[in-house]
């Protein structure tokens, strides 16, 4: 006895995967309805066998005992009289007298005589009340049946049981045939069915195919309410994300070469001054001195806007860390670092709270958002700071955020008409939202407690450190 092995048994399943669907549901129509079929007729050729043997056991056993209550097949057979003159054409009879040793047999019918069996012996000594099993003789199945007829005699009746099994063949003849017919039809119908139903199917492979090929990004067709129809509506919702991503991929591409021509533009305009300069008279230290200082001004924008651009071009979801922050020390550090490149005061308020996430992408957010107040407040002015629950808000002194822009204000390298002549990428509240996102959080706009823009920077967190810091 062999078992299959992991290879044979992928060997085999990739070659059932390798047929169609269609085909597939062909053959387990077509074998399933065999394997129907083939018990059907099997219990119907086993039933009507039984029944026919039985009804023919039943006859003999009543024409045995109805004979059996008589002398006059006595007298008949010891004249040796065939049966076709009792009008018993169709049996033999036979007597066994069981008084003697071995048990003899009379037949009426000298032409054959039937070995006389154990079970006959039986009935004639009174052991079994009747008897009955199938014999051959003369190269012929016969169906044999013993009753009692007298003390230590039983009268014997056999049956030839050829036309029973001619029934019986044509019988199962006829069923071999409608089992195949039937078959045949199953896997046609099967076939038939399998090929209208998978037309949905196929329709929606045709178009994601044409949609593969073409990269036109339309929406599928849709027909009915089933399986089929779910499963174009779910591609038609990846469509639709893949347009808008599309869509966001194009507008970044555009709108960052929109953005990085005018530094380009401008520093190639410096460096040529530079260049024809030195190639002629020259110029004087403070001129070269202001050059150089705005070639350097614009790299460090370029800078900015490329490492911006970087950051908001991270569409793949980020692993979530399991590192504690504490917010306060973030805030801290950005007050420090905006403090020293911005002509404004910060008036802070901090209460604790503990956050899971990444500290320098936290600290680049605040940031943002200390850098925006600052650039939108007048020198001297202050920036209000507040940590509260999980809230930063960073509210300034400008003057606020019209009606008309306060939706777009965190979409990318969206400008208000105030601040096209202001420095930056339009980058930096994009990457607040997105940072916000990342963490679990919001951040929206608004006016701040000062009448200027205000904006609320929320993260779920708590105010206690957490368990995985306070048992290390």
């Amino acid at each position: 006895m062999s078992l299959k092995g992991p290879a044979q048994t992928s060997a085999w399943a990739g070659l059932h995967y390798r047929q169609s669907l269609a085909s597939r549901v062909t053959l387990l129509t077509t074998v399933a309805v065999g394997f129907a079929v083939s018990a059907v007729a099997f219990a119907a050729y086993a039933t009507v066998r039984t029944q026919t043997i039985g009804s023919l056991d039943d006859s003999l056993l009543s024409r045995a005992d109805q004979a059996a209550a008589t002398n006059t097949l006595d007298v008949l057979a010891e004249k040796q009289i065939p049966p076709w003159a009792l009008g018993a054409a169709d049996v033999k009879i036979i007597f066994v007298d069981a008084s003697t040793v071995p048990a003899t047999q009379l037949s009426a019918d000298t032409s054959d005589v039937f070995g006389v069996g154990a079970p006959e012996v039986a009935v004639a000594r009174g052991v079994d009340q009747h008897s009955a099993r199938t014999v051959w003789s003369s190269g012929e199945r016969w169906r044999v049946v013993a009753v009692p007829a007298g003390d230590h005699q039983a009268l014997v009746l056999a049956q030839s049981l050829e036309p029973t099994d001619r029934m019986l063949d044509r019988l199962g003849l006829v069923m071999l045939l409608f089992g195949i017919a039937g078959m045949i039809t199953a896997g046609l119908a099967g076939w038939a069915v399998a090929r209208n139903g998978l037309r949905p199917v196929r329709r929606l492979t045709a178009a994601v195919e044409d949609i593969a090929r073409t990269q036109r990004l339309e929406p599928i067709p849709i027909e009915g309410s089933d399986e089929v129809a779910r499963l174009a509506q779910s591609f038609n919702a990846l469509l639709r994300t893949l347009s808008a991503s599309q869509h966001r991929q194009r507008q970044l591409v555009a709108d960052a070469g929109h953005e990085l021509r005018t530094p380009l533009t401008s520093l190639r305009t410096n460096l040529d001054l530079l260049v024809q300069a030195d190639a002629t008279t020259g110029l004087s230290p403070e001129s070269r001195a202001e050059l150089l200082d705005d070639v350097r001004a614009q790299i460090g924008e370029m800078t900015t806007l490329i490492g911006d651009l970087v950051e908001l071009a991270r569409e793949e979801p980020v692993a979530p860390t399991v590192e504690p922050v504490e917010l306060t020390a973030v805030l801290e550090q950005a007050i420090a670092r905006v403090r020293r490149r911005a002509d404004v005061e910060f008036e802070v308020q901090m209460s604790p709270w503990w956050v899971i996430g990444e500290a320098d992408a936290l600290e680049r957010a605040i940031t943002n958002l200390l850098d925006n107040a600052a650039k939108w407040s007048p020198p001297g002015e202050t920036v209000t700071v507040v940590l509260s629950e999980g809230t930063l808000m960073v509210g300034d002194r400008g003057p606020g955020i019209a009606a008309h822009d306060l939706p777009h204000v965190f979409e990318r390298f969206y400008r208000s008409a105030e601040s096209r002549g202001m420095t930056g990428s339009g980058l930096g509240l994009s990457i607040v939202r997105s940072i916000a996102e990342r963490h679990g959080g919001i951040v929206r706009a608004g006016t701040g407690p000062g009448g200027g823009a205000g904006f609320w920077f929320s993260l779920p967190g708590q105010a206690s450190p957490p368990e995985v810091l306070a048992r290390s």
